[in-house]
């Protein structure tokens, strides 16, 4: 399987990471974004959307971060990642849709703005942030991982933009219970880092 990938990106460091925790290999191809090498034609034809990251299995291209690691778990023998049934999904679920709204429209949008200088609204970035920050940090507080009993998929969708707030100038000092899900996310047999993670 290739994975179109680019180091600094926390979308694709969440399928690396998964791939990292169960044992898979994926031949990374990496896409130079300030060259444009997104908007090649032959990348526009994998991913109309221009974005990394991009999975391609044989004939199979999958886009999207949560939608890769849905697909990547699905196929595993042992579905602790990803169970099977109905209210599991539904509950990995919730995760990855604050995946893809509060924590991208929070911490990664502060991210770009402060390490990459991306011409996006801070204040909004600020407000979605301090909406997210306190009731993750609650319910971590009940709860070792964010879904199940387990760590699942949803916990590698939502670490790497909250892991690296702090490039967003992000404190993550006053929410104790998402330091320690933090810390035993890395704990992980087979975790790997990525640049930016302290």
């Amino acid at each position: 399987m290739r994975l179109y990938d680019l180091e600094q990106s926390g979308n694709c460091y969440k399928v690396r990471l998964f791939a990292a925790l169960t044992g898979m290999t994926l031949d990374l191809v990496p896409v130079n974004l300030s060259a444009g090498e997104e908007k090649s034609a032959a990348f526009t034809t994998l991913n109309p959307w221009q974005e990394v990251p991009v999975l391609v299995d044989g004939p199979t291209v999958i886009r999207d971060s949560q939608a890769i690691l849905v697909y990547l778990a699905s196929g595993l023998e042992i579905r602790d990642w990803w169970p099977e049934d109905a209210l599991s999904q539904a509950r990995i679920m919730e995760w990855l849709s604050v995946a893809a709204s509060e924590v991208r429209n929070g911490p990664n949008t502060a991210r770009l703005i402060r390490k990459f200088g991306y011409p996006l609204d801070m204040e909004t970035a600020i407000r979605w942030t301090d909406r997210l920050l306190p009731r993750i940090d609650a319910h971590l507080a009940d709860h070792e991982w964010l879904a199940l009993g387990h760590p699942t998929i949803a916990d590698c969708a939502v670490f790497p933009y909250l892991a690296l707030a702090p490039e967003g100038s992000i404190d993550l000092a006053p929410y104790p219970a998402l330091q320690r899900w933090i810390d035993r996310v890395r704990a992980l047999p087979g975790f790997m880092s990525m640049p930016g993670l302290s």
